[in-house]
């Protein structure tokens, strides 16, 4: 069968129709809007579909909010999003409206070779609890738990749990961020904008000398990609540290969720950041502050990480939600 699917970001919102059948799923056609050139999700589907070959009965969104009786209040969109209203408005009565997370959970097991790029082997357990952490515009949590006779997706709002930090530069970098926003959230450290944020705080606490032309090329460009790319090729000392001090936040995260899930089939991390910044994820920053939980230090070495690479992986789980309408 057709259906259409929609992974729906903060900063992106990407469609396709994909064909699902029992051996497979196929991206058949599609495309990309920016999220926050439109008033909602309805219509920038009515924008996709104006285009899109063929007709579908079924659709399936993972969008990044909590769907809570089939209602969602993005927390980095000023939208409000009824299922029942969607479906309406696209003309396509079969529709479900799920948290990104829970997508990106469905999609796992339809990844391919080469889909992710292994931080940690560990030992996994059989069928053992699945986390999932996803830093972009937010930071998503969930969890696959295994029932009966497969995994089932369960989702979380653990990004917006109150942040931890560890050693004394974190703990200033939660002093910095509790004057502007007061509650301090994880996603506020564990984000695009969290990584932004950090490099304010370095620069402004005198850790590296913030350069001129950084600060230009921020101005004009996604910040974020300015500090990761910079980062990456060694290009300027203060964004360097700005990296490293995001990736060991949010290898330290990932263990956290690790440990409070037993999490012994795997930490599975999604979402555009990790698949940007897999190199500096995998020089042992992240994987170290992961395992540093003391006395658990031995168990957290058993978890497998892996870095999903793949980015279609939420509109594969957004196709699976709604051919299973």
């Amino acid at each position: 069968m057709k259906v259409l699917a929609g992974d729906i970001g903060a900063t992106n919102a990407r469609l396709a129709i994909v064909g699902v059948e029992a051996g497979g799923i196929e991206i058949l056609h599609r495309a990309r809007f920016p999220s926050r050139d439109f008033p909602g999700l309805a219509p920038i589907v009515q924008r996709f579909l104006t285009d899109a070959p063929g007709t579908v009965e079924r659709a399936g969104f993972g969008v990044a909010c909590p769907v809570i009786g089939g209602d969602c209040v993005t927390a980095n969109l000023p939208w409000r999003i009824n299922t029942s209203t969607l479906a309406r408005e696209i003309g396509i009565p079969r529709t479900e409206l799920v948290n990104d997370l829970q997508a990106l959970g469905h999609g796992i097991r339809w990844l391919g070779p080469g889909a992710t790029v292994v931080l940690q082997a560990g030992e996994p357990e059989t069928h053992g609890v699945v986390g999932l952490i996803a830093a972009g515009t937010g930071l998503g949590e969930g969890f696959l738990v295994w029932e009966d006779d497969r995994y089932r997706v369960h989702v979380s709002e653990g990004g917006h749990a109150s942040y931890a930090p560890n050693g004394a530069l974190e703990c200033g970098l939660l002093g910095f961020l509790r004057e502007e926003f007061g509650h301090v959230s994880r996603e506020r450290v564990l984000s695009g904008p969290g990584l932004v944020s950090i490099y304010r705080y370095l620069a402004a606490d005198g850790h590296a000398r913030e350069a001129r032309s950084v600060r230009d090329e921020m101005a004009r460009e996604d910040p974020a990609a300015v500090i990761s790319r910079h980062a990456l090729a060694g290009t300027d000392p203060l964004c360097a540290r700005a990296l490293d001090v995001f990736a060991s936040a949010y290898g330290a995260q990932a263990g956290n969720l690790a440990l409070t899930l037993m999490a012994t089939g795997g930490v599975y991390l999604g979402g555009g950041i990790a698949r940007r910044i897999v190199d500096k994820l995998g020089d042992g920053t992240f994987v170290g502050a992961f395992k540093a939980k003391g006395r658990l230090a031995g168990l957290l070495a058993k978890i497998p990480i892996h870095v999903i690479v793949n980015p279609d992986a939420g509109l594969l789980g957004a196709a699976v939600v709604a051919a299973r309408l």
